[in-house]
This record gives C-alpha cells, structure tokens and sequence, in this order.
C-alpha cells in the first residue's frame, strides 16, 4: 500500500479561507500535518498530539501523543482503514471517481445523517467548497442528541 494514494496534496491551500467556519471547533495555534481523500484533517497542536478533523460527522478527537504514536498507530491495517478510509477509497477508484487537484470525496448525505459509507453516497466536491459548507451545519449539530430528528432549510 502507499500511503500518498489515499492522502491529498495539501501545499498551497487557503487555510484561512477553510477554517473560517470552523472557529467552533479548533482553536489554538495548530499545523495541518496530512489530509485523507475525504477532506478528514490529522493537525497537530503545540502541545504535539495529533487531532482529527472528521467530515463525515464534524468531531475533532486526539488520535496520538505525537506525530511517532500516530505512525506506530497507522502501521495497524485496522486503523488505516478507519483514518484514510482505504477499502471506499480503493471502491471509489475502481467506480472511476478520480479527484484532480483541490478536490475531495464527499458524502451526498452525511452519515451523521444517516447516510452509508457506500460509493453511491460519494461525490466529488471541491475542497474548499466541502469546508465552507460542512463547518456550519457540524456546528449546529454539536450539541443535538443522537437519533434526534433535524431538518435543514437551505436559504440562498
């Protein structure tokens, strides 16, 4: 397996323009280490722990102690799966979805929302569009209880 087949070029985003509706949910001064195919964010703190920022339901946990703790963990094939997400990646590739630059794979519904972990709830979507339209709704879904029933109202 090579690792960069499931992993995104970071170099020359616009973190700012991405983080701007993320103020809720990181803080603090932080470094973007490596971003999987789905926009999910490893970042490090000062502190020298690595977070992840996961798109397919806005949580931001403390996966390692440090940038040596995430690889050991990494080198579990079970943890590679769940952090890159490698066998819906490897799906997605085969259905032809490819990403070109600034893209990412995105869910058409969210599994927050119900929505599967299946190829035909992926989309490719643009990176900073994923960001900017993600941050808001994971923000008013912070502190909803699971299984609550919520409807969004698209407003333009």
């Amino acid at each position: 397996m090579n690792l960069q087949d499931y992993l995104i070029d970071h170099a020359g985003i616009d973190w700012q323009k991405l983080f701007a509706n993320w103020h809720w949910c990181i803080s603090g001064k932080f470094t973007v280490w490596i971003i999987n195919r789905f926009g999910d964010l490893f970042i490090k703190k000062e502190d020298g722990r690595i977070y992840w920022l996961a798109l397919d339901d806005g949580s931001l946990t403390c996966v390692a102690e440090s940038k040596d703790d995430f690889s050991r963990k990494m080198d579990d094939p079970e943890v590679a799966n769940d952090w890159l997400m490698i066998p819906l990646v490897d799906r997605l590739v085969a259905a032809g979805k490819v990403l070109e630059d600034g893209q990412c794979y995105a869910f058409v519904q969210l599994p927050i929302l119900g929505g599967d972990y299946t190829v035909e709830n992926v989309v490719v979507r643009h990176l900073e569009w994923q960001f900017q339209a993600l941050g808001p709704i994971f923000e008013k879904l912070k502190d909803v209880p699971d299984g609550t029933r919520v409807n969004f109202r698209i407003e333009l």
